[in-house]
Protein backbone atom coordinates (compact mmCIF):
# COMPACT_ATOMS: atom_id res chain seq x y z
CA UNK A 1 0.00 0.00 0.00
CA UNK A 2 0.98 3.34 -0.69
CA UNK A 3 0.99 6.23 1.80
CA UNK A 4 -0.68 9.04 1.67
CA UNK A 5 1.48 11.90 0.56
CA UNK A 6 1.00 14.90 2.87
CA UNK A 7 1.97 18.52 2.33
CA UNK A 8 5.40 17.38 4.42
CA UNK A 9 6.20 14.83 2.73
CA UNK A 10 6.17 16.63 -0.62
CA UNK A 11 7.73 19.29 0.62
CA UNK A 12 10.76 17.20 1.99
CA UNK A 13 10.65 15.06 -1.77
CA UNK A 14 11.14 18.82 -3.36
CA UNK A 15 13.96 19.97 -0.76
CA UNK A 16 16.12 17.32 -1.30
CA UNK A 17 15.19 16.89 -4.84
CA UNK A 18 16.11 20.97 -5.18
CA UNK A 19 19.66 20.40 -3.21
CA UNK A 20 20.55 17.61 -5.58
CA UNK A 21 19.26 18.90 -8.77
CA UNK A 22 19.19 22.74 -8.36
CA UNK A 23 16.64 24.74 -6.90
CA UNK A 24 15.10 25.53 -10.49
CA UNK A 25 16.30 22.81 -13.44
CA UNK A 26 14.92 23.92 -16.74
CA UNK A 27 14.97 22.09 -19.55
CA UNK A 28 17.50 20.61 -21.77
CA UNK A 29 16.36 21.82 -25.34
CA UNK A 30 18.41 24.46 -26.29
CA UNK A 31 16.90 27.50 -27.81
CA UNK A 32 17.56 31.23 -27.77
CA UNK A 33 13.78 32.72 -28.12
CA UNK A 34 10.38 32.03 -27.96
CA UNK A 35 10.49 30.97 -31.61
CA UNK A 36 13.07 28.29 -31.32
CA UNK A 37 11.75 27.26 -27.94
CA UNK A 38 8.49 26.00 -29.26
CA UNK A 39 9.26 24.80 -32.32
CA UNK A 40 12.21 22.46 -30.10
CA UNK A 41 9.47 21.60 -28.04
CA UNK A 42 7.06 20.95 -30.87
CA UNK A 43 9.24 18.53 -31.94
CA UNK A 44 10.69 16.72 -28.76
CA UNK A 45 7.36 13.57 -27.77
CA UNK A 46 8.90 10.36 -28.76
CA UNK A 47 12.68 11.50 -28.43
CA UNK A 48 15.21 13.01 -26.23
CA UNK A 49 16.66 15.93 -25.54
CA UNK A 50 19.98 15.08 -27.55
CA UNK A 51 18.34 14.17 -30.72
CA UNK A 52 16.07 17.13 -31.10
CA UNK A 53 19.29 19.28 -29.70
CA UNK A 54 21.29 17.84 -33.35
CA UNK A 55 18.23 18.55 -35.48
CA UNK A 56 17.43 22.02 -34.07
CA UNK A 57 20.84 22.97 -34.84
CA UNK A 58 20.39 22.86 -38.45
CA UNK A 59 16.99 24.00 -38.45
CA UNK A 60 17.34 27.17 -36.32
CA UNK A 61 19.95 28.54 -39.20
CA UNK A 62 18.00 27.83 -41.77
CA UNK A 63 14.75 28.76 -39.97
CA UNK A 64 14.38 32.31 -37.78
CA UNK A 65 10.85 33.03 -37.67
CA UNK A 66 7.30 31.57 -37.39
CA UNK A 67 6.61 33.33 -41.22
CA UNK A 68 9.66 30.96 -42.51
CA UNK A 69 8.42 27.41 -41.32
CA UNK A 70 4.78 28.79 -42.59
CA UNK A 71 6.18 29.52 -45.75
CA UNK A 72 8.48 26.77 -45.90
CA UNK A 73 8.12 23.24 -47.99
CA UNK A 74 7.25 20.72 -46.95
CA UNK A 75 9.68 18.38 -48.45
CA UNK A 76 12.22 20.67 -46.92
CA UNK A 77 10.97 20.57 -43.64
CA UNK A 78 10.86 16.95 -43.69
CA UNK A 79 14.52 16.60 -44.59
CA UNK A 80 15.52 18.64 -41.77
CA UNK A 81 13.45 16.61 -39.15
CA UNK A 82 14.33 13.53 -40.74
CA UNK A 83 16.16 11.96 -37.63
CA UNK A 84 13.67 12.76 -35.44
CA UNK A 85 10.66 9.89 -34.52
CA UNK A 86 7.42 10.88 -36.30
CA UNK A 87 9.54 13.03 -38.50
CA UNK A 88 6.80 13.29 -41.26
CA UNK A 89 3.71 14.34 -38.75
CA UNK A 90 5.89 16.77 -36.81
CA UNK A 91 6.83 18.38 -40.41
CA UNK A 92 3.26 18.86 -41.35
CA UNK A 93 2.17 19.73 -37.79
CA UNK A 94 5.42 22.22 -37.38
CA UNK A 95 3.96 23.94 -40.63
CA UNK A 96 0.28 24.01 -39.73
CA UNK A 97 1.55 25.60 -36.35
CA UNK A 98 3.36 28.31 -37.78
CA UNK A 99 0.57 29.02 -40.34
CA UNK A 100 -1.69 29.66 -37.05
CA UNK A 101 0.59 31.82 -34.95
CA UNK A 102 0.79 34.22 -38.11
CA UNK A 103 -2.54 33.99 -39.07
CA UNK A 104 -4.47 33.72 -35.46
CA UNK A 105 -1.94 34.96 -33.12
CA UNK A 106 0.31 37.77 -35.11
CA UNK A 107 3.30 35.87 -34.95
CA UNK A 108 3.43 35.40 -31.16
CA UNK A 109 3.46 32.16 -29.05
CA UNK A 110 0.13 32.79 -27.09
CA UNK A 111 0.42 32.87 -23.61
CA UNK A 112 -2.35 30.41 -22.48
CA UNK A 113 -2.61 26.64 -22.03
CA UNK A 114 -6.27 27.25 -24.26
CA UNK A 115 -4.76 28.88 -26.56
CA UNK A 116 -1.23 27.14 -27.09
CA UNK A 117 -3.52 23.57 -27.15
CA UNK A 118 -5.91 24.48 -30.54
CA UNK A 119 -2.46 25.17 -32.90
CA UNK A 120 -1.70 21.86 -34.06
CA UNK A 121 1.01 19.36 -32.66
CA UNK A 122 -0.05 21.08 -28.98
CA UNK A 123 -1.07 18.78 -26.31
CA UNK A 124 -1.11 19.72 -22.44
CA UNK A 125 2.12 18.71 -21.31
CA UNK A 126 4.00 20.77 -24.43
CA UNK A 127 1.80 23.75 -23.43
CA UNK A 128 3.10 23.50 -19.70
CA UNK A 129 6.41 23.36 -21.17
CA UNK A 130 6.15 26.54 -23.40
CA UNK A 131 4.91 28.97 -20.62
CA UNK A 132 6.76 27.87 -17.95
CA UNK A 133 10.26 27.94 -20.07
CA UNK A 134 9.25 30.88 -22.16
CA UNK A 135 6.88 33.15 -19.98
CA UNK A 136 7.48 31.87 -16.18
CA UNK A 137 3.91 31.21 -16.80
CA UNK A 138 2.63 28.47 -14.63
CA UNK A 139 -1.02 26.59 -15.65
CA UNK A 140 -0.17 23.09 -14.45
CA UNK A 141 2.99 20.73 -14.37
CA UNK A 142 4.52 18.91 -17.59
CA UNK A 143 4.01 15.21 -17.31
CA UNK A 144 6.34 13.14 -19.31
CA UNK A 145 7.14 9.72 -19.01
CA UNK A 146 9.80 10.64 -16.39
CA UNK A 147 7.80 12.54 -14.99
CA UNK A 148 4.88 10.16 -14.98
CA UNK A 149 7.40 7.35 -13.68
CA UNK A 150 8.37 9.20 -10.53
CA UNK A 151 5.59 10.46 -9.46
CA UNK A 152 4.04 6.96 -9.10
CA UNK A 153 6.83 5.58 -7.47
CA UNK A 154 6.30 8.41 -5.39
CA UNK A 155 3.35 7.36 -4.32
CA UNK A 156 1.73 10.91 -5.55
CA UNK A 157 -0.40 9.25 -8.19
CA UNK A 158 -1.69 5.87 -8.72
CA UNK A 159 -2.48 6.99 -12.84
CA UNK A 160 0.51 5.75 -14.01
CA UNK A 161 -1.19 5.09 -17.55
CA UNK A 162 -2.77 9.14 -17.50
CA UNK A 163 -0.31 12.04 -17.48
CA UNK A 164 -3.46 14.13 -17.57
CA UNK A 165 -4.51 12.57 -14.10
CA UNK A 166 -1.20 12.58 -13.08
CA UNK A 167 -1.10 15.59 -13.40
CA UNK A 168 -4.83 16.49 -11.46
CA UNK A 169 -2.55 14.70 -8.61
CA UNK A 170 0.26 16.61 -8.57
CA UNK A 171 -1.40 19.92 -8.51
CA UNK A 172 -3.88 19.07 -5.64
CA UNK A 173 -0.22 18.14 -3.62
CA UNK A 174 2.52 20.68 -5.02
CA UNK A 175 2.54 24.55 -3.86
CA UNK A 176 1.38 26.54 -6.86
CA UNK A 177 5.01 28.53 -6.86
CA UNK A 178 6.66 25.02 -7.31
CA UNK A 179 4.65 23.76 -10.19
CA UNK A 180 7.10 24.48 -12.21
CA UNK A 181 10.04 23.32 -11.33
CA UNK A 182 8.55 20.26 -10.29
CA UNK A 183 8.38 18.49 -13.77
CA UNK A 184 12.20 19.50 -14.28
CA UNK A 185 12.96 17.99 -11.11
CA UNK A 186 11.36 15.05 -11.29
CA UNK A 187 12.73 14.86 -15.31
CA UNK A 188 16.37 14.77 -13.95
CA UNK A 189 15.78 12.45 -11.15
CA UNK A 190 13.95 9.77 -13.53
CA UNK A 191 16.77 10.25 -16.18
CA UNK A 192 19.61 9.71 -13.51
CA UNK A 193 18.31 6.49 -11.25
CA UNK A 194 14.24 6.18 -11.33
CA UNK A 195 14.84 4.97 -14.60
CA UNK A 196 12.31 2.67 -16.15
CA UNK A 197 14.43 -0.11 -15.89
CA UNK A 198 17.33 -0.60 -13.34
CA UNK A 199 16.58 1.77 -11.14
CA UNK A 200 19.37 2.64 -8.63
CA UNK A 201 17.59 3.21 -5.64
CA UNK A 202 20.24 3.05 -3.54
CA UNK A 203 21.77 6.29 -5.34
CA UNK A 204 18.69 8.52 -4.42
CA UNK A 205 18.47 10.68 -2.37
CA UNK A 206 14.74 9.93 -1.62
CA UNK A 207 15.52 6.58 -1.04
CA UNK A 208 14.50 5.92 2.61
CA UNK A 209 11.46 7.99 2.29
CA UNK A 210 10.43 7.06 -1.59
CA UNK A 211 7.39 3.84 -1.18
CA UNK A 212 8.82 2.26 -4.03
CA UNK A 213 11.86 2.12 -3.07
CA UNK A 214 14.27 -1.17 -3.60
CA UNK A 215 16.17 0.25 -1.01
CA UNK A 216 13.71 -0.35 1.89
CA UNK A 217 11.57 -3.35 0.18
CA UNK A 218 15.48 -5.54 0.00
CA UNK A 219 16.28 -4.15 3.55
CA UNK A 220 12.42 -5.78 4.87
CA UNK A 221 12.81 -8.90 2.83
CA UNK A 222 16.47 -9.45 4.60
CA UNK A 223 14.99 -8.46 8.45
CA UNK A 224 11.46 -10.78 7.37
Amino acid sequence: MRRAAGSSYVATVLARLGRRYGSNPHTKLIHSSITDLFVAVLLSPQCNDNQVNKVTARLFRRFRAFGDYASADINELTGYLSALNYYKTKAKNLKRAAEMIESRFQGRVPRTIKELMEIPGVGRKVANVILNEGYGIDEGIAVDTHCARVAVRLGLSRHSAKPEKIEQDLLRKVPHDQWGSTSNLFIELGRDVCKARNRECERCVLSDICPGSLVKSRAADATS
